[in-house]
């Protein structure tokens, strides 16, 4: 009896730990045209909003790249150890944050911001935009923890 109570309070908490997924982890991107690895990014949750930072680049001639491209405060920083994305929060039900914006280093741009968890929460779309979310382009983030 006491192992039957154990399985069913096991299965129940994992179902609650489905429910409340979030992007909050380590992430690996890839790269739109080879689509390999580009780099990882680890979200991190603090008050309600997420912020992304890159760990690490893939390629290692890139390790020491810097953001000549950027027009804001990361303008000439390096890419590791940098915030590309700031201020996603969850809508009502958790099932979408949004209101942040993504940098793409690679040509200095900021975007608008939506992340949605798909596939269990193993993948994050991540979609950024300018104006409405029509004009844009999603990548799928793939979960590393």
């Amino acid at each position: 009896m006491k192992q039957l109570i154990a399985a069913l309070t096991l299965l129940a908490s994992t179902g609650l730990v489905i429910a409340q997924a979030t992007p909050v982890g380590l992430w690996k991107t890839i790269d739109d045209e080879t689509k390999t690895e580009k780099s990882l990014v680890r979200i991190t949750e603090a008050g309600g909003v997420l912020s992304g930072r890159v760990e690490k680049i893939a390629d290692p001639t890139k390790q020491d790249s810097t953001c000549d491209k950027c027009t804001d405060e990361r303008k000439d920083k390096p890419v590791v150890g940098m915030v590309i994305l700031r201020n996603a929060r969850p809508d009502a039900d958790k099932s979408v944050w949004d209101g942040g914006d993504i940098l793409d280093p690679n040509n200095g741009k900021v975007y608008k911001l939506r992340l949605t968890l798909v596939d269990g929460g193993k993948k994050l779309d991540v979609r950024g935009f300018i104006g409405f979310a029509l004009l844009g382009r999603t990548q799928t983030w793939l979960r590393v923890e």
